[in-house]
């Protein structure tokens, strides 16, 4: 008798099937992607972006109004705002449109990170961006364009949330304000090549193809978004992880589920339609629950963010510069046509900008790494090099000589954009992995909120009312001056980096291990372990 129980209990082994499931939880990696592929990648796709805005506020695209002469010679109005009859109200609030798209749905593809694929969010969003530009091409009047423009905004909110975390994630330790410089770099290049991009479209065919043009380009890596194997991001569970995990559980169940059944005659079927009966009735509620699940972790986010005091003056200071250079993006090919008499204001403005944008942006990331990427010591360099610029650029407007404001100009450029690298890494860095989506989603809405958005209708409005652009463009550069003030108030305040901190969407370290995406070589052998007795 004994011996038969011990070959009973040598049969019954239920550990076994379970182990090689959990082995097999972890995500594959995806072979093709390496770190500096994926960096490759977002860097295109975020210079595509800027190209965009670059585009439509380069003389070609935009173009100007009508005029005629006291003689009674008119001219033709060019581009958009020729075409639809724009004030410069409404060319600025054109500028600003994608803005409704991006504070609606910013925060919405941070929120759906936890719950969806943050790679697959990206897709969706491209894809959005994609159909928008094409739109752009078509529109017939200031509403139709403005539309269009917003839903842009939409397209670009999963980018500009999600991108930058991946990078951080996968950037080597030593280099990851660099690799972030390297990324924040497409802004001004892209706004660059918008410039030169919408002029020579402009001037060559119709401003329509621009947007056209735009759209081919980023079709491409939309179909990317949904093609590739999902990444992980660090702070989340992978949702393939999370489907496994569901299986085992179902399969462990069916093993208890079993033995109940085999051993009460039957009464685990009884249960079992009482437990479907109850999951019918409360699946009606199913959407609801997890939609009222959502504004409750969002509204809990957001709490935790909004009482991070260093996260607050980064941006409060990131607000006010943006002010500045969201105005100067826009209306800077058309002030220095207007003060300087530029006949290639958007080639120079274009020249000027892509290239002090890439060194200074890459420098602003080299140098933080180089004395240390502390949230401190980039505070510290916020300040100086914004101070600093802020006065070359003021300098440079006082000139009436062109040559000596482009050389004053081109040096001021070289070191504002020197803060694009350190401000998102305090950003990234002052909350937990779990937060980082958020956090760059509302920096971002808050920087165009209140910063770009207003900044080109009110630059607008005040040059309606003066009718002088070098006095506008000077009160308009002295706002570098309380952003610099702000971001030195940050040196003072304590900060703690929470890169590594954990947290409740935090996988463990094991499953981590095992789902990393991006190293190169690495397979994942844990099926072969648990499979060993």
């Amino acid at each position: 008798m004994a011996q038969k129980e011990a070959k009973t209990s040598e049969e019954v082994k239920p550990p076994a099937e379970p182990a090689m499931v959990i082995a097999s939880t972890a995500a594959p990696a995806p072979s093709w992607f390496t770190p500096k592929r994926l960096l490759a990648i977002f860097c295109v796709i975020n210079l595509l972006n800027y190209v965009d805005r670059g585009a439509i506020a380069s003389n070609g695209v935009n173009g100007s109004l009508g005029t005629c002469t006291e003689s009674g010679v008119c001219t033709s109005g060019t581009g958009i705002q020729g075409d639809f009859n724009l004030s410069n109200f409404e060319d600025g609030v054109l500028s600003s449109a994608f803005m409704v798209g991006l504070l609606l749905a910013s925060p919405i593809f941070a929120s759906l990170a936890k719950s969806v694929s943050p790679f697959r969010l990206i897709g969706v969003g491209l894809s959005v961006w994609t159909f928008a530009t094409i739109g752009c091409g078509f529109s017939f009047n200031f509403w139709s364009i403005t539309f269009c423009r917003m839903l842009v905004g939409v397209g670009e909110a999963s980018f500009i949330s999600l991108a930058a975390p991946f990078i951080d994630d996968n950037a080597p330790a030593a280099q990851k304000t660099a690799w972030l410089s390297i990324f924040y770099m497409c802004i001004p290049s892209g706004y660059a090549l918008g410039y030169v991009y919408g002029g020579l479209v402009g001037s060559h065919s119709n401003w329509r193809y621009a947007f056209w043009g735009e759209a081919i380009l980023m079709l491409p890596f939309a179909i990317l978004g949904f093609i590739m194997k999902p990444l992980q991001l660090k702070g989340f569970f992978h949702p393939e992880s999370t489907k496994a995990l569901t299986a085992v559980e179902t399969a462990v169940s069916e093993v208890q589920g079993s033995g109940n059944l085999n051993g009460k005659d039957g009464s685990f079927s009884i249960k079992e339609d009482l437990r479907n009966s109850t999951i019918q009735k409360s699946s009606k509620l199913k959407v609801g629950t997890k939609i009222m699940n959502q504004i409750s972790r969002f509204m809990k986010d957001m709490k935790v963010l909004l009482v991070e005091k260093v996260y607050v003056v980064n941006v409060l200071g990131y607000i006010a510069y943006n002010f500045v250079i969201g105005a100067y993006s826009y209306w800077g090919p058309k002030a220095g046509y207007n003060i300087y008499h530029m006949n290639d204001a958007d080639l120079i403005f274009g020249g000027i900008t892509i290239v002090c944008g890439i060194l200074g942006t890459l420098a602003g990331g080299f140098v933080l790494d180089y004395i240390n990427s502390t949230i401190s010591n980039a505070f510290k360099l916020l300040s100086a090099v914004t101070l600093l610029g802020g006065a070359f650029c003021f300098g440079a407007f006082c000139f009436k000589n062109m040559y000596a404001f482009l050389a004053l100009f081109a040096v001021g450029e070289l070191l504002v954009f020197a803060t694009q690298g350190p401000v998102n890494y305090i950003c990234l860095h002052c909350v937990k992995p779990s937060m980082r989506p958020l956090s760059m989603a509302i920096s971002t809405v808050s920087i165009h909120l209140f910063g770009d958005v207003p900044s080109a209708p009110l630059v607008g409005v005040l040059q309606d009312s003066i009718n002088n652009w070098r006095a506008t463009a000077l009160i308009l550069t002295s706002i570098f001056i309380p952003a610099a003030g702000v971001w030195f108030i940050g040196i003072f305040l304590h900060s703690v980096d929470r890169f590594n901190e954990e947290s409740e969407n935090q996988i463990s370290t094991t499953e981590r291990s095992n789902t990393t995406p991006l190293l190169k070589g690495k397979k994942t052998e844990t099926t072969e372990s648990a499979a060993e007795p």
